[in-house]
């Protein structure tokens, strides 16, 4: 299988804040968020497509080319390197002041001109939803942009042949078991298998690699190994890199407006203990109606 040609997987990924230490200061006056306030972290679902890439190439073994792509600020590189690390063959970083505040429309049109700009792929693979917007849609919307089929909700890949691929979809009510030909476009479950942890030798090949905008960053030291070891040269996109039309990028590419943020802060109220009985259950629910959280 695979003997002649290159089986070529996109990973799309994102740098996602951290929102189990979401704080005051964690969206910005114009209702986009504050990453700058937050730490980031890969993106589960992401992680998780990365992984089953991974396993797709353990089968084709060197006939499989992973490239991871993300989209962020200069920081997102980040997200490369952790995916080499793992043993994706290379990254992209999609970064420009123009994608600033995109919604998963914007984004979605902007990552399609990245996916078509890699040249010839068979598998684009994505994480179902990201923590910070829970959305479920960039996916699908770049499968519509790129007119590829899709399959959502993967969790496992069940088969793979020259032609199609067959996976599993984790379902709220069970499981589907869904063909599709190739190219096409998968978003995983968080059901899926995790990713493999770092692999302690491509960890150390690739821990110095950079983008053009890190190598700018005062302080770089021994440049010229970048010259001598092309592999540790993270490939950076601007939007012209991509041809986007600068009308479809950004806040005025995005449709989607947040008009309103409310900070909503639990306080402990005083308690009431129930007995476990008829009577009991009358006073709770009398509690519930008469505080309207029922009825």
């Amino acid at each position: 299988m695979y003997n002649n040609k290159i089986f070529n997987i996109v990973v799309l990924a994102k740098q996602v804040p951290d929102t189990r230490n979401v704080g005051k200061d964690a969206m910005k006056e114009d209702g986009t968020v504050n990453r700058a306030a937050l730490p980031a972290i890969f993106n589960p679902e992401d992680l998780s497509a990365l992984e089953m890439a991974l396993t797709i190439k353990d089968k084709l073994l060197e006939n499989c080319k992973i490239t991871v792509i993300t989209m962020g600020p200069v920081r997102a590189a980040d997200i490369i390197r952790e995916a080499l690390y793992r043993g994706a063959d290379q990254g992209v970083v999609l970064s420009d002041r123009k994608f600033a505040g995109s919604d998963t429309l914007a984004t979605s049109y902007a990552l399609a001109l990245a996916v078509k700009k890699t040249g010839h792929f068979d598998l684009v693979i994505a994480g179902r939803q990201a923590i910070d917007g829970d959305t479920a849609q960039v996916g699908p919307q770049i499968a519509e942009k790129l007119n590829l089929p899709q399959i959502t909700y993967s969790e496992e890949i069940m088969n793979i042949t020259d032609t199609r691929v067959r996976v599993k979809r984790r379902l709220e009510r069970g499981i589907e078991i869904v063909e599709a030909p190739f190219p096409c476009l998968l978003t995983v479950h968080g059901s899926a298998a995790p990713c493999r942890a770092r692999n302690a030798k491509k960890l150390m090949k690739y821990k110095h690699a950079k983008t053009p905008s890190e190598l700018a960053e005062p302080g770089t030291e021994n440049q010229s190994r970048y010259s001598q070891k092309p592999f540790l040269n993270i490939e950076e996109w601007t939007a012209d890199h991509v041809n986007a039309i600068p009308e479809r990028l950004g806040l005025s590419g995005s449709p989607t407006k947040v008009k309103k943020i409310e900070n909503v802060v639990l306080v402990k109220k005083e308690s009431q203990n129930i007995n476990p009985n008829e009577e009991g259950i009358h006073l709770l629910i009398r509690e519930l109606v008469n505080t309207r959280v029922i009825g």
